[in-house]
């Protein structure tokens, strides 16, 4: 008996399906008494370091780096899943992994027959397609696993690589940042820190930004009624072309404010002819169906959720609802044989779509090839339409924008109409150009989709004139009746919003100028259509961003996101390894030797391991570039006093504790000084519970009475009464 082991249960449903099982006892059951089973994404997890050593449960200096074995345990919220699969790949003679047929999904099954420690013939078979012609020909090419064996160590080499780098570094420059009074972690990880490097990167470009002057020369020509083309009179704005020869900044724009004035000057007044007019129609296709990334982004600006919110709301739809496909795609393509379904599917949108009535299920758009398609294909609705009350509105607002970007798959493509003009004018060339909508097509759909807008340089001045060109012809002419050098100021890039962030993500090999680096990360994103050179997947960027807010290292300023002071502190005390994307370009080009059985898991893991013990080194010999405004500790040479909570209130204590155990009470959010002076601990008088001398406190109410409380605080929380200058013990 064959045992398939797929990654999710719709692709064990549709392997099922394909050879013509049935589902019994939690598992598909073929014909030929072979079954199915699947996974739930991992069931197992890496060991943290102080699972296999107890002083690591301690963050110590003198501990880093640390080293410990790669071991994989049971996740506990998947301890019972496993427990089951492990006992029907015990009864099977032969096991098949069935994982999506990329690094991570080979890992997901290897890992699991690796941890059943069978001994059995396993087969691969590589599923693209979910349809059953595609199932039953994967089935018939199925191959031995261990052909496989080099995406499985790829993908866990870089699971164990990000452990071992994350957690090293981030300990080591906590604990360095704690001694000089810190308090809270100062989380450091491959794809993370890059992240909060180009925010910071961002604003500080923004905050250096020096304003250039250039010029724009503009002129309003009115054209008289043409009877010969049964033309009105019309009113078009143009600017002046740059010519060669004219004095121009880097980006060819006008400098010289006397050279774009004296152009106003010469034809103000004049006629201007058009010399060249040229119209032409453009076909625009429909946006594509959305993957992850495009999904959050589009929800982030429409909507203001994040990210980590839109992950965990198309979790609802998918398994909740059952109203959408497998929502972590990176891919927004479809399978050509999801054009058979969509006569089906446009019916069943029907009862909460009117545009679903009015579309077209023979149109077939771009978003239909399966040669673009990956590991899955792009998130789209399915016949399970939920009914008008069943969404909450985070949920609805989601579903909509996922229905309807399919819907707009089956409407004709948007028709533009594009003019360009040419006017000459006392020897001076105009242009003017317009854009007219012919017809809506998809956009009566979904309308505007967000893209790339807010990314524009705010310095182009190519906007389109109000007046639709088209009529124009060649040596119609008119008066300037108004012409004018503008003074313009370069901007700098706008602040980064979730939406722009996100797309960024996807694409920032833009930013890197080390050509090898920037083949690499383009290289690594050769097969998708929506990556091009990116860092983190659309699946755990939101993690990412997530931690980046809950460690203070980047904040909201309305829907903007800023870097915080924190923030690039610590950016400036890392190496540049840490903060660009160089390394997941370096790590993924050792990857590709892996996957090719050129280079073993333990080299790069080699080169991981060196590279973070050079730093380690690096810093501790160095110290930490990191300044912490807390007040020095009276009591000890180096401590700093930091405010704690306790069961009694806040208080603040030394940063050297428990070398130092001096305490002081809050006082307003800052530590009162005064009142240790005002204290003595009592030789006399020991604490009944620890030993310790207690110490007699003023009243805070009326300071003409007293009261006890251990000097062993916040360790010991005894208090007393006073009973005529003694504790009433």
């Amino acid at each position: 008996m064959k045992l398939y082991i797929a990654e999710k249960r719709e692709v064990a449903a549709a392997i099922s399906d394909a050879l013509g099982g049935s589902l019994k006892d939690g598992l598909f059951v073929l014909p030929d008494g072979d079954k199915i089973t699947w996974l739930s994404g991992h069931l197992l997890r890496l060991v943290d370091p102080e699972e296999c050593d107890e002083r690591y449960k301690k963050w110590q200096l003198a501990d880093m780096p640390l080293h410990w074995p790669i071991r994989t345990v049971p996740l506990d919220s998947h301890a019972e899943r496993l427990t089951k699969i492990i006992d029907w790949i015990r009864t099977a003679d032969e096991l098949v992994n069935a994982g999506d047929p990329d690094p991570e999904g080979q890992r997901l099954v290897d890992e699991v027959i690796e941890y059943a420690n069978v001994q059995k013939p396993v087969w691969r078979i590589l599923i693209n397609d979910n349809n059953a012609p595609a199932i039953k020909k994967a089935v018939a090419a199925m191959a031995d696993n261990a052909a496989y064996a080099g995406l499985s160590q790829s993908a866990l080499a870089r699971a164990v690589g990000d452990q071992r780098y994350g957690y090293n570094l981030t300990r080591t420059y906590t604990l360095l940042a704690r001694q000089k009074g810190y308090d809270g972690v100062l989380s450091v990880g491959r794809v993370q820190t890059p992240i909060l490097g180009l925010i910071v990167r961002r604003d500080r470009q923004i905050e250096s930004h020096q304003a250039a002057h250039y010029f724009v020369v503009r002129a309003a020509i009115n054209l008289p009624e043409n009877t010969v083309n049964a033309r009105a009179a019309m009113q078009v704005e143009t600017r002046y072309q740059v010519a060669d020869g004219d004095p121009v900044d880097e980006k060819g724009r006008l400098n010289d404010q006397a050279f774009a004035e004296n152009i106003a000057s010469a034809v103000n007044g004049q006629r201007a002819q058009v010399v060249n007019i040229d119209t032409k129609r453009e076909e625009v296709a429909p946006p594509l169906p959305y993957n992850l990334l495009a999904l959050q982004a589009e929800a982030a600006a429409k909507f203001n959720l994040t990210p980590k919110e839109v992950l965990e709301i198309t979790q609802a739809l998918r398994d909740k609802h059952r109203a959408i496909t497998y929502n972590r795609s990176d891919c927004r393509y479809l399978n050509d044989e999801r054009h058979e379904d969509a006569p089906t599917l446009l019916s069943a949108l029907e009862q909460r779509f009117a545009t679903a009535t009015h579309a077209d299920a023979t149109l077939r758009s771009k978003a239909f090839n399966s040669q673009k398609v990956t590991a899955h294909h792009a998130i789209i609705p399915t016949e399970n339409v939920p009914a008008t009350d069943a969404l909450d509105v985070r949920e609805e607002q989601v579903y909509n924008l996922i229905a309807e970007q399919y819907i707009a798959q089956f409407y004709p493509p948007r028709v533009l109409e594009k003019s360009k003009a040419l006017f000459e004018v006392a020897g001076y060339i105009f242009v003017a150009t317009s854009t007219t909508e012919i017809s809506p097509g998809w956009r009566t759909v979904i309308g505007d989709s967000i893209d790339a807008q807010d990314n524009k340089d705010g310095d182009q001045e190519n906007s389109d004139s109000a007046t639709p060109l088209a009529e124009l012809v060649k040596d119609d002419s008119g008066n300037i009746s108004d012409a004018a050098a503008l003074a313009k100021q370069t901007k700098p890039p706008k602040r980064y919003t979730m939406s722009t962030l996100l797309k960024d993500l996807a694409s920032v090999a833009k930013y890197v100028s080390d050509p090898r680096i920037k083949a690499l990360l383009l290289d690594k994103d050769a097969d998708k259509a929506d990556e091009k050179g990116g860092i983190g997947t659309p699946a755990t960027r939101d993690s990412h961003i997530d931690t980046l807010f809950t460690r203070n290292y980047v904040a909201k300023q309305g829907k903007d996101i800023i870097s915080t002071d924190l923030g690039r502190q610590l950016i400036d005390a890392l190496p540049d390894f840490a903060t660009t994307p160089d390394m997941t370009a370096l790590w993924h080009e050792k990857q590709k030797k892996i996957e090719a059985g050129e280079l073993t898991m333990q080299a790069l893991l080699s080169e991981v391991e060196q590279s973070v013990t050079d730093e380690i080194s690096r810093v501790k010999r160095d110290g930490l570039d990191i300044k912490v405004d807390l007040p020095p500790c009276p009591n000890c040479a180096d401590g700093h006093l930091r405010q704690r909570t306790s069961e009694s209130g806040k208080f603040w204590g030394c940063t050297n504790y428990p070398d130092c155990k001096a305490t002081f009470p809050d006082k307003r959010g800052k530590p009162d000084l005064d009142a240790k002076k005002k204290t003595t601990v009592s030789s006399e008088h020991l604490c009944p519970q620890c030993g310790k001398g207690l110490i007699r406190r003023p009243s805070a109410k009326d300071k003409k009475k007293f009261w006890w409380s251990c000097s062993g605080f916040p360790d010991c929380k005894y208090t007393t009464f006073d009973n005529n200058g003694k504790p009433k013990l």
